[in-house]
């Protein structure tokens, strides 16, 4: 045989065996649904991110949420607490969402491919500031495996995930079938200048939500959601601070006081 054959040959056989480590399985019908862990306050879908008015939903207790489809398509949400060793009065919190396709590898992995542009990530540190970062946010992961079984013990459907590192996750546990989920399509235009941002450092700026505010757009966000108000509620009165009304008020009634002293 020829060189040239031979490397044809070669290539050939290169390709055809990373094409069958690469096959992707048939998607597991037991994986189908949404599960969340104990406290059962976090739940993926419209009661966790609102795409349209741009807000992340805080909810009541921390927690975990994965949504599969049967055919490839996963939403995830995340609420954690993280905890400040130096001054452990002033934890922290953060607040992912992100959505995209899956595959089950034949190992038995799950591989995590989210859309980029629609990700999003609220960090709260109200030792730091009052204004939290609202931040995109996309972060491809590997589920090293799973388990779908039934717990005997609860008599609950349970989701066993585990890192890439083989680190487990929290038990999860069945919630809806088929699952609550957003639109398994892009929510957001994708935008030049976005940054890819990991769990801990997404640095990317919500360019839609700035060119709503641009053309006078006005987003009313309740307090617990709104990045600039997480730290406290600031008390404002027609676009004064108290402190001016308070300082303004004390001289009208020092003056005021005054004229009635000399009227009477």
């Amino acid at each position: 045989m020829s060189p040239s054959r031979r490397w044809v040959a070669s290539t050939v056989a290169a390709l055809l065996f990373t094409s069958c480590v690469t096959q992707e399985q048939s998607y597991d019908p037991k994986l189908e649904g949404t599960w969340s862990t104990k406290s059962a306050k976090v739940l993926t879908g419209p009661g966790f991110y609102d795409p349209v008015s741009e807000k992340l939903i805080e909810p009541a207790l921390t927690g975990i949420s994965y949504s599969f489809t049967k055919d490839g398509f996963y939403e995830e949400a995340y609420y954690r607490a993280i905890s400040n060793p130096t001054k452990p009065t002033c934890p922290s919190s953060i607040l992912q969402w992100q959505h995209g396709r899956y595959s089950i590898l034949p190992n038995s992995s799950i591989q995590l491919k989210p859309f980029p542009p629609d990700g999003r990530q609220l960090l709260s540190d109200p030792c730091q500031g009052t204004a939290s970062i609202y931040t995109k946010y996309h972060q491809a992961e590997l589920i090293l495996k799973y388990e779908a079984l039934l717990d005997t013990y609860n008599d609950m459907q349970r989701l066993n995930l585990y890192a890439w590192d083989g680190t487990p996750v929290n038990p999860m546990w069945l919630a809806f079938r088929p699952p609550e989920m957003l639109p398994t399509t892009t929510l957001a235009p994708k935008e030049t200048g976005t940054v890819s941002g990991s769990r801990s450092d997404a640095t990317a700026t919500t360019g839609a939500r700035s060119k709503r505010e641009a053309e006078g757009w006005h987003i009313k966000t309740p307090r617990s959601l709104d990045p600039t108000r997480r730290g406290g509620p600031r008390s404002t009165w027609h676009g004064l601070r108290w402190v001016d009304v308070w300082f303004w008020g004390g001289i009208g009634l020092t003056g005021a006081g005054g004229i009635l002293f000399f009227c009477f």
